[in-house]
């Protein structure tokens, strides 16, 4: 994590914490390929320096919904962690259709809310972990998934 003042075109930009990849990844326990598929998709800003991304602070404290103007307002965020066994490549498949269909339905003004899936070939397990949201939408994401593995396994 680095403090540093960027020469553009002859325009000096004011000092401001940029963070590599790598940096982001370790802050919010993501891999470091989640982060830069995340830039490249658009959803994190980040400059180019050579080969490697810069990532400003305002962006992942907007990613994670950490706006500072927003701080006098009151609201929770949930991050769950829900286990599956036995589970196969199919249902697997038909399950992150499920919640993915289910978060592409949110409309523009609803809070920030990241799904992601990690799948045990061996164990025939998968874990999905929710972050940030409100309350309702995490738990509907946790009634989904639980109405999905009691319907389908």
């Amino acid at each position: 994590m680095e403090l540093c003042c960027l020469r553009y075109y002859n325009h000096l930009v004011p000092p401001q914490t940029l963070y590599s990849a790598d940096d982001v990844a370790a802050l919010l326990g993501l891999h470091v390929r989640t982060v830069r598929n995340y830039v490249r998709d658009g959803r994190l800003p980040a400059i180019r320096i050579g080969k490697q991304y810069r990532i400003p602070k305002d962006a992942v404290d907007e990613l994670i919904g950490n706006d500072p103007q927003s701080a006098a307002v009151r609201r929770v965020e949930v991050m769950a962690i829900l286990a599956i066994v036995n589970v196969d490549a199919p249902t697997l498949s038909r399950l992150s259709t499920l919640v993915t269909g289910a978060l592409g339905n949110r409309s523009a003004g609803d809070s920030q809310l990241h799904v992601e899936t990690v799948y045990d070939e061996q164990r025939r397990s998968v874990k999905i972990i929710v972050i940030g949201g409100g309350a309702a939408d995490t738990a509907n994401v946790v009634s989904l998934v639980g109405g999905f593995a009691e319907s389908e396994l």
